[in-house]
Parts: structure tokens; sequence; C-alpha cells
């Protein structure tokens, strides 16, 4: 599997929908398998809030599988065999694409300075990595959560350069309930003592709030049911191999509290905590019908792309009825559009992970 390690500077200034412009900007994306001749065999995968251009390869971090190891590569559903998958990290990002990490023009990082950015803004750079390389069209766009926002804006903005379309798990717009759950992961970065206003580089950085701020939105990518199953009220072993019993204190005493302070304090060795601010608030300003007066079917007036919309019947972050109106956005615009709900005990990570029908969807859908 072709796997290199590559980043592109755009040659021009991006446009934001700020009104700002942001230059230089550089897009980190990780490629799979042969370009075809006629660069008519691009799949390009969009990833979600805290994932990264690592869909199929190691992540040189953590050392782990990459996100949809599963997913992605020879003879998979989407078969690098086949395509030449792209994956990027989205403009604001932390994985080498342009971001409140980088250099600003100064030789500082941006920081707090870093301009704010929107999925079409994402969209925007994308397209432009796209010209870079020399492809006009996209076989096929795949995104889950935030990345089938993207695939979504994209599929919008430049209706004339994708064949298809795969949203998993999104939404064509972030809920009020939504918003407020980042917002309470955005106090949390915020209200600790490392954060400075942003201005935390070179010094310590707010990893406690960051891991707090991971464990709240950890919770609403799974399902209750899920969590009882795996956890229920099991008591966390002592550290002296002894059974479970209660502390009463504040330690780890239940299993399921373990659980979230190791995903907290794991995800802080691999994100930036300005990142997660800025891309928080992109997923909060994404209203794909906010442009064209507030109706859907317009955002895919002049679409020429097949769409597929799949939605997992446990996810309460982005839940079947708003799927349900994406599709009958879809067909009010005349575009063809197929829909699944799939049962899954995962919640919204039911993208990522083994659900039933899962691979034999993305596999005919890609084709």
């Amino acid at each position: 599997m072709q796997d290199p390690a590559t980043a592109l500077t755009l040659p021009d200034p991006l446009p934001l929908d700020s009104g700002a412009e942001l230059s230089p900007v550089t897009i980190a994306y990780q490629q799979y398998g042969a370009l075809s001749p006629g660069r008519d065999n691009v799949v390009l995968i969009c990833h979600a809030l805290t994932g990264d251009q690592y869909v199929a390869s190691p992540h040189p971090g953590t050392g782990k599988p990459g996100w949809w190891d599963r997913m992605v590569g020879p003879g998979r559903p989407i078969d690098t065999n086949r395509f030449h998958v792209i994956c990027t990290n989205v403009i604001g990002g932390c994985m080498g694409s342009t971001g409140p990490a980088s250099e600003s023009g100064d030789g500082k990082p941006y920081g707090p300075r870093f301009p704010v950015v929107t999925i079409h803004d994402m969209a925007r750079g994308i397209a432009r990595l796209l010209d870079a390389l020399g492809i006009e069209r996209l076989h096929a766009v795949v995104g889950g959560s935030m990345g089938g926002m993207q695939a979504m804006a994209f599929a919008s903005d430049f209706p004339d350069r994708v064949e298809r379309v795969l949203v998993l798990a999104s939404a064509a717009r972030q809920s009020a309930q939504n918003i407020a759950f980042h917002e309470v992961g955005r106090q949390a970065i915020m209200a600790d003592a490392n954060w400075n206003g942003g201005d935390y580089y070179g010094g310590a950085h707010p990893d406690a709030g960051l891991a707090v701020a991971r464990m709240a939105a950890h919770i609403t990518y799974l399902s209750e049911a899920g969590l009882t199953e795996k956890f229920g009220r099991q008591l966390q072993a002592r550290p002296d191999g002894s059974e479970g019993t209660k502390s009463f204190g504040f330690e780890a005493d239940f299993q399921v509290e373990s659980y979230l302070r190791y995903q907290g304090s794991g995800f802080t060795r691999r994100f930036d905590a300005n990142s997660y601010l800025y891309i928080t608030r992109a997923i909060d300003y994404f209203d794909l019908a906010e442009k064209h007066g507030g109706r859907l079917a317009d955002a895919f007036a002049n679409t020429t792309a097949r769409f597929c919309v799949v939605s997992f019947d446990t996810d309460w972050l982005y839940t079947t009825a708003e799927s349900q109106h994406l599709v009958r956005a879809l067909n009010a615009a005349g575009a063809p559009v197929s829909f699944v709900e799939l049962s899954s005990p995962f919640g919204h990570d039911g993208f990522l992970l083994e659900t039933p029908g899962l691979d034999e969807v993305v596999q005919g859908f890609v084709g």
C-alpha cells in the first residue's frame, strides 16, 4: 500500500468565509493506491473532529492503526487495488495542516491570532489541493460525522467535481444541543490555568482542560446501551489488585470513570487544545442551508452527484431524523439518493466500528 507522509503548500492565499485570507496554507495528506492514467479513480475521505489524515496507516504519534484501517486497503470495502484514496488533515488541525500551532508571518505560532475557519473553508482548501494535484473530479467523497459535513459542503460548493457522495452519521447543520456540548468542552479548555489565552506554546499546555473536553465529547459518541453492556456499574479493581470496592472518595471507583479518564489523557498526547477550539467552532457554524435562504434543497440544486446517506439507530448525536431531513432535501433537489439506517450498539461511533451491514453499504456505493 502506498503511504507517503505528504504536505503541500497552496500557491495562493485561501479566502475564508469570515472575510479574512489565510496565507501561506499547507495541507497535510496521506494517499493510498495508484492513481489511474485518467485520474478518475480518486476517493476522498474526510475525517471527523478528532481524526486526521492517517485513515489507513499507523499514527506517527501513537503507533495505533489508522482510524478506518478496517475499511480502507487492498481488498477492503474501499479497495486501494482499484482506487486512489486521499485523506487530508483539515485546516485548523494539528497534524501538519496550517492551524493555530503553525508559525505565522512573524515566526511565532498563531495561537489565538489564527482566523476562525468553517466547514466550507475546509472544503475550499481541499478543492485547492486537488487543483494542485491535477485532479479535476472525484470518483467519490466519503465522510462520517464532521467528515460528512465536509463531504456535503464539497458537493454543494463544487457540484461538478464529484460523482458519488457518501455521508455517514452526520447532519446538514449543527443542532443546539450539540453546540451546547461543544461549548462545555471549550470552556473546560479555556478555564485551564495553562491555556493562557491560547498563547501556551513553548510552555505547559492546557492538558487538563482538553482531557475534560474529550471526556464530555466521548460520552456523546457512545450509546447508553453500549455503556451499560460494557461497563454497567462495575467497580474498578484497586491498585493493589484487590476486587473493586468503593473508595468513599473521588478516585475512579467505576470502570466507566476509568475509561473516560483514559480517553481524556490519551487524547492530550495527540491533539492541540487550540485546534479543538477552532474545529468545534467550525462544526457549530455549519448550516448548509444558510447560504441558500434557509432552503436546504437549494444547496444541491446544481449537483451532478449520486448520494448515499447512512444513519445508526443508537446515534443520538446525529440522529436518523436529521439524516432523513437531508434525504428529503436531496429528493426535492432531484438528486439520486439512497438511505439506510443501520442497527448498531455503538452509538455515533457506529460508522468507525464493525457495524453489521456497513461494509456492504460502503463497498456497494463506492463501487
